[in-house]
């Protein structure tokens, strides 16, 4: 999502903007949980599917959609803006002449779509008079009729509206009880109807939900105008609404008290601990720069995870066809070749489109490829990438990894990144007893602001607790740290992970890639990790 377009969608109350386009058309919230029926669906693919092959067409793929969003905003003891809405219509792509061609409308009616699929085509036939070689798809058998959905408890649309408004406010105010002066809270719900079709034979349809309860808590000390925030610990999910129940069983609470969350979310006892830490980051000691061995939560990692090794994985930035938004990769396919030592043996890193609750998990891609869990990088040693259908044979797979996505059935699917994690440890080991190894070392928690280069090579990333670590104990609370990385300098100095009972997952609601830019999501897990010698810097700014 483009930064203007999330002040757009959160703003409108107060500007009185119009929707943004990428949303869709505003409904009520009652239309949030009617569905469309299956016949209708496969009757459109049909006459698509027809029109394109009559049209001159090898392949055909075609997905009708339908993608609803729930946008709750408050501040403090005021509702700012609720959005409800709805986008509808059917993306088709087609092989002609050996390209690609694709069009959409959101006319749902057999001649629209007939008319689209002949157009896609047409596309795919001028495309071919510029193309130096075939699309070359890797085969992927056709399953029939299947369905796959979100294995939810509570369907987080279905929830009245008032109830999450009296969540957020009584969020709010218990934040404000604790001693903050400042409370945003959220809710970002999803669910995406989507169903695929294609000449391979396949009809597949899918009901996807996802969950994301962030808040920023802010604490002032008035007499200097110094201000500091805690952002929410909570990660977006692939869940219903019973993520917010604060399941105690859940919990993962570090050697200081600081409190985690795995599957469940108790969103006001993380409100009122973000109003206390606020107003410690107000008396922390700045952090003196140098080398310390860091103990990173998995609150934390997930977005190291994401930016050094989910995207410079991705072969199309390995190729150099993505490289306008956000850029290439350092890695080439001559590292995979060599078994590249991206990390220490205590790294091995799986794409993994299966895990429960995780936000990338389905049962099948937008291509129609039923989706799987696989090594990227095996202790240590870099050994695949991720690849679709169109890309396998030049890793020389027999088959695409499930990870191709559209954000909407009118935008062109394209390879997106799957859930990448670092696995537990295999040997027991809690966090305890990892920070009571560390003699001078930073226990980071929450993720923060962050730079990286065009490569994924060099990198920067801040947080949002940051506790010292002194003689194998946690210390005082202090403030303005990040480190700074080479990413396989960085991972091969990770000497440790702590063992499955740690772990967990984060991940981004909003990731974008691709020009015109698409959003995706995707969940990162892992169990607490220890980076020995790393370069702190000391963030804080002189105003003079």
């Amino acid at each position: 999502m483009h930064r203007r377009d999330f002040l757009a969608a959160t703003g409108l109350a107060m500007g009185g903007g119009v929707l943004p386009s990428f949303l869709g058309r505003a409904i009520a919230a009652e239309e949030l949980q009617s569905t469309l029926d299956v016949a209708v669906k496969k009757r459109l693919a049909d006459a698509a599917l027809n029109a394109a092959k009559s049209a001159g067409a090898t392949y055909c793929d075609v997905r009708v959609g339908r993608y609803m969003r729930q946008f709750v905003i408050t501040r403090e003891a005021n509702v700012q803006n609720v959005v409800n809405t709805e986008s509808l219509g059917t993306g088709i792509r087609v092989i002609a002449d050996g390209a690609w061609g694709f069009a959409a409308t959101n006319e749902m009616t057999v001649e629209a779509v007939a008319k689209a699929a002949s157009l896609a085509t047409a596309i795919a036939k001028a495309n071919a008079k510029t193309q130096t070689a075939p699309v070359r798809l890797a085969p992927t058998p056709g399953v029939g009729e299947v369905a796959w959905k979100t294995p939810i408890v509570k369907n987080a649309m279905a929830v009245p509206l008032k109830d999450k408004v009296d969540l957020l406010l009584g969020v709010n105010a218990a934040a404000q009880a604790a001693g903050a002066n400042y409370v945003n809270s959220m809710l970002f719900l999803v669910n995406e109807q989507k169903y695929f079709a294609s000449t391979d034979g396949s009809y597949i349809d899918q009901d996807v939900h996802r969950i994301w309860a962030p808040m920023t808590v802010t604490a002032i000390d008035k007499a200097s105008g110094k201000f500091r925030t805690r952002e929410g610990l909570s990660a977006p999910m692939g869940m219903g609404f019973e993520y917010l129940d604060g399941n105690t069983k859940d919990k993962f609470v570090s050697p200081n008290g600081v409190v985690n969350y795995g599957l469940s979310y108790d969103m006001k006892e993380d409100a009122i601990a973000a109003a206390k830490q606020a107003q410690a980051k107000l008396k922390a000691p700045s952090v003196k720069p140098g080398k310390y061995d860091l103990v990173l939560d998995p609150s934390h990692t997930w977005l190291t995870i994401h930016e050094s090794v989910g995207h410079p994985l991705e072969l199309d930035r390995v190729l150099g066809y993505e490289a306008n938004y956000a850029g290439t990769s350092f890695v080439t396919l001559d590292k995979v070749k060599q078994r590249f030592q991206y990390g220490s043996p205590a790294v091995s890193i799986v794409a993994d489109k299966l895990q429960p609750g995780s936000l990338g998990a389905v049962g099948y891609d937008d291509e129609g490829v039923k989706t799987k869990k696989w090594d990227l990088i095996r202790d240590g040693k870099l050994v695949d990438l991720e690849a679709i259908r169109d890309q396998a044979q030049i890793l020389g797979k027999s088959a695409s990894d499930g990870c191709c996505y559209a954000d909407s059935w009118s935008s062109v699917q394209f390879q997106r990144m799957p859930n990448v994690s670092l696995e537990p440890g295999k040997t027991k080991q809690s966090v305890a007893d990892m920070i009571g190894g560390v003699e001078n070392g930073i226990y980071i928690v929450g993720d923060g602001s962050f730079s990286i280069d065009q490569q994924r090579y060099n990198a920067q990333f801040g947080g949002q607790l940051f506790y010292e670590i002194k003689n194998g104990k946690l210390g005082q609370q202090i403030e303005d740290v990040a480190y700074q990385i080479r990413t396989p300098e960085f991972w091969n100095a990770c000497v440790g992970v702590c063992d499955a009972s740690d772990y967990r997952m984060g991940g981004s609601f909003f990731d974008g890639k691709g020009q015109p830019a698409q959003v995706s999501t995707v969940s990162h897990g892992s169990s607490t990790a220890r980076f020995n010698g790393i370069n702190v810097i000391n963030t804080a700014r002189s105003l003079g």
